[in-house]
């Protein structure tokens, strides 16, 4: 007889395995079998119930991520289906780890891999299902500084006037504890817990165990059969404290090290340093201690030095100040819910090769009654911009340094905790100038008297107060940037034009332009330097050999490389003699310019508080690149929100509607593979529409600005997404990351490497696959101050 043929039969006999009415029930269903038969049956179910030693590991069986599973003393390392499949499988013997449940789990494990090698689609999760993917806290960490074990032992939970309620402790650390009652438990969260840790008051006596210690509940969350609640100690002597702590270090090797935490701001860091390279906005610190707020530090990174050079005047001094002047930031901090004290647009005037900066509130245009002037000459300039700029005041109670490691000091230096402390709030400067938006501006202009607009020029600074700090990244680039501004003139064919440099090294320079030309990318052009002439002795600064490298902001902007052939090019010779003998005049504007890393730590840590964009990563896959993680906030965003609520999976977000439809395609992957990891992110700008259905329903519609044709196209869809429910504007970055910078990371690596070799492998692995990230910005305010007929 073989067993196969009563596979059947066998399936139905499990559950009832360790029933207590199991011999009669046997007896039943095995009537019309023979004596040999049934004794094979029972020899069978006697196997597949038996305990089982055997541990599971598929961390170097299985593609997909694993995770440590505990089932009385032992631990397991299961992908998901695994996990599930063992779960079931435990159910089916009533919770014990036998035979059976290892076969099962083995078992579907070799059909999953089987099925899987035969259709290499269902291998990642995030092909195949490509636009629902799960979040990732930036900025935000909960960092412990003692170590926390996963030590289960029976407790009882009391409050004033109710009951002792049973249960467990599923970690256990001096200062907390993380516990689990039955879901229908009488507590309230907001008194405090008298916790009995029954186990340890049998093995020690402390009076504090023998009464319950004190405990405040932090977090709660349940399943609907259990509630996990997240405690800190408040009660309780030193001698327990010191009870406690012997007991973790006593148990460390024995017990499983809950690294959770650390692992969580880990992940959360490694994918801020693919983000913060290519950060757009400017972040800026206000110093409000004295009688007026002033703009004490700013922090670069390499994609928002544009912002900076844009008020470099002619002789490389910032007028930024002239712009966020301490009235203008007086009003912002007055009426921090008016956006329009917030919103800025300016331009340059260019006379006799001197630099004249205007810039205007929106606040201000209306109450002078100046803007459609403002807005027609302004938008008619090149250099016409449009700024906003955030407000957010600086939380002191939360810890400045976001990641501590079990045993590491809290804080930063002294030194470095007064500097964060002078802070009251981080603003963020954000460019939203979108070049084909001009034309409607210049709509606005009414035929008046321009000389109406010298109200608006700034008074000119002979020197910037504002420290200049740079976010410390491992140095991509071959030599150093330095912020110089002068003459330049660019010839190539027949196509002749002046500009100013914006930024030097000693092999290239970045131009911007009086006017845009249509040079072509990648071809050699000559460059002469005519206002240094007169310094560079024998060199001729005339018609010398560049490659234009890049040419941004519709032919604005040109990124130039000398061309060096066997003989010495005068250029670099030149520059580089500059550079050296100026250096600590200029501004450097690579990575290294600052040695105070804590205090760059400190301001970024301070900016990704709160994130205005919504940040997204881009994975290479085996067969594709997908959107992978979308960044969030605790603070919440209307963008995320939206997504959130197209999914069904908590803290996941559906972007089929932003990337369906060959979005993702057009608008995101093939831009990043023209674009290198040292190239600034470029943009494009999405229309939506956001209907509102029955029982707290949205439907999205994401349109390119740029299919819509005509501007009375794109009125048209304003006015039906506000009719059938809202407009929303969108502007999605895009650009390609390089190797990760690990370096940021590398002590939280070592950590979780001790007590989790596999996990920290595969958080180095999952930053490895990232070769993209973007960002999601809300730039509806702006888009509708485009057209007039809207602020009629």
């Amino acid at each position: 007889m073989s067993l196969t043929e009563h596979s059947a039969l066998i399936e139905q006999l499990k559950p009832l395995m360790l029933e207590p009415n199991f011999p009669q029930v046997f007896e039943q269903l095995t009537a019309g079998e023979s004596n040999s038969t049934r004794f094979l049956l029972k020899m069978e179910l006697n196997r597949l119930g038996s305990e089982c030693t055997r541990l599971i590991d598929l961390r170097d069986k299985s593609e997909l991520p694993c995770e440590e599973l505990r089932a009385g003393r032992q631990t397991h390392f299961l992908d998901q289906p695994a996990k599930q499949i063992f779960q079931q499988a435990l159910a089916l013997y009533q919770g014990k780890y036998t035979l059976g449940v290892y076969e099962e789990v083995m078992n579907a494990h070799r059909k999953r891999r089987q099925k899987s090698q035969g259709n290499p689609s269902a291998v990642s999760p995030a092909e195949s299902q490509p636009f629902t993917v799960p979040g990732i806290v930036l900025g935000n960490y909960f960092s412990r500084t003692e170590e926390r074990m996963n030590y289960s032992m029976k407790i009882l939970v009391s409050q004033p006037g109710r009951g002792e309620i049973p249960g467990i402790t599923a970690d256990l650390s001096v200062g907390g504890a993380r516990i689990r009652l039955p879901s229908r438990h009488p507590f309230s969260l907001d008194i405090p817990l008298k916790v009995k840790l029954v186990e340890l008051s049998q093995e020690f006596y402390y009076e504090d165990l023998q009464h319950g210690v004190e405990y405040q509940i932090v977090s709660a969350e349940g399943n609907g059969e259990f509630t996990w609640m997240r405690l800190k100690r408040l009660g309780g002597s030193e001698g327990l404290s010191e009870m406690l702590a012997n007991l973790i270090r006593g148990y460390k090797f024995r017990y499983k090290v809950d690294i959770n935490d650390v692992l969580v701001t880990a992940t959360g860091l490694g994918f801020e340093r693919h983000y913060l390279p290519h950060l757009p906005h400017l972040p800026l610190f206000l110093d409000n201690r004295g009688d007026k707020p002033r703009l004490s530090h700013l922090l670069l990174s390499p994609d928002n030095q544009a912002i900076l050079h844009y008020f470099q005047d002619e002789n490389d001094i910032s007028q930024l100040e002239g712009m966020l002047t301490q009235g203008r930031m007086g009003m912002a901090l007055r009426y921090p819910e008016d956006a329009d004290h917030r919103t800025f647009f300016c331009f340059t005037h260019n006379a006799n090769g001197k630099l004249f900066f205007y810039s205007a509130t929106l606040a201000e245009l209306k109450h002078r009654k100046e803007r459609e002037l403002f807005f027609g000459f302004g938008a008619g300039k090149p250099s016409w911009r449009v700024f906003k700029l955030t407000l957010d005041t600086i939380d002191h109670g939360k810890r400045y340094k976001s990641s501590v490691i079990p045993g590491d000091a809290e804080n930063y230096s002294a030194l470095t905790e007064q500097q964060l402390a002078s802070f009251s709030h981080v603003l963020q400067l954000m460019d939203l100038t979108h070049e084909p938006a001009k034309s409607q501006y210049k709509g606005w202009y009414n035929n008046a008297n321009a000389n109406a607009l010298k109200v608006y020029g700034q008074k000119k600074a002979v020197q910037s107060s504002i420290k200049q700090v740079s976010l410390e990244f491992s140095e991509r680039r071959r030599e150093a940037r330095f912020a110089f501004k002068t003459l330049a003139e660019i010839h190539q064919g027949g196509l002749k034009v002046q500009g100013l440099s914006n930024d030097i090294s000693s092999r290239g320079l970045q131009v911007i332009l009086d006017k845009a030309a249509a040079f072509e990318e990648g071809k050699p052009v000559t460059l002469s330097l005519p206002k240094l002439q007169a310094i560079a002795g024998k060199s001729r600064l005339v018609d010398l050999p560049y490659r234009l490298v890049k040419s941004r902001k519709d032919g604005m902007v040109l990124h130039l490389a000398a061309i060096i052939g066997h003989e010495v090019h005068p250029g670099v010779e030149f520059l580089n003699k500059l550079i050296v003998h100026n250096r600590e005049k200029l501004t450097q504007l690579s990575e290294n310019n600052s040695d105070i890393k804590e205090l760059s730590d400190g301001l970024k840590n301070l900016v990704m508080r709160k994130l205005y964009g919504v940040p997204f990563f881009i994975e290479k896959t085996a067969k594709t690149q997908v959107v992978s993680f979308l960044g969030t906030s605790v603070q919440g965003h209307d963008i995320t929100d939206m997504f959130a609520a197209l999914s069904t999976e908590p803290q996941h977000y559906n972007l089929a509607p932003l990337l369906g439809n060959g979005i993702l395609k057009q608008a995101v992957l093939d831009p990043i593979r023209t674009l290198r990891p040292n190239d600034e992110m470029s943009y494009v700008e999405l229309f939506v529409q956001v209907i509102r259905q029955s029982r707290g329903g949205i439907l999205l519609k994401f349109v390119p600005s740029d299919d819509l044709a005509s501007v009375e196209a794109q009125l048209n869809f304003i006015n039906q997404s506000n009719q059938v429910g809202k407009f929303m504007a969108i502007r999605l970055y895009r650009g390609a990351t390089g190797k990760p910078d690990n370096s940021c990371i590398r002590r939280e690596l070592e950590y979780i490497h001790i007590h989790a070799q596999h996990k920290a492998k595969q958080l180095e692995e999952q930053l490895w696959r990232i070769v993209g990230v973007g960002e999601l910005l809300d730039v509806t305010d702006e888009v509708v101050l485009r057209f007039s007929a809207l602020s009629q």
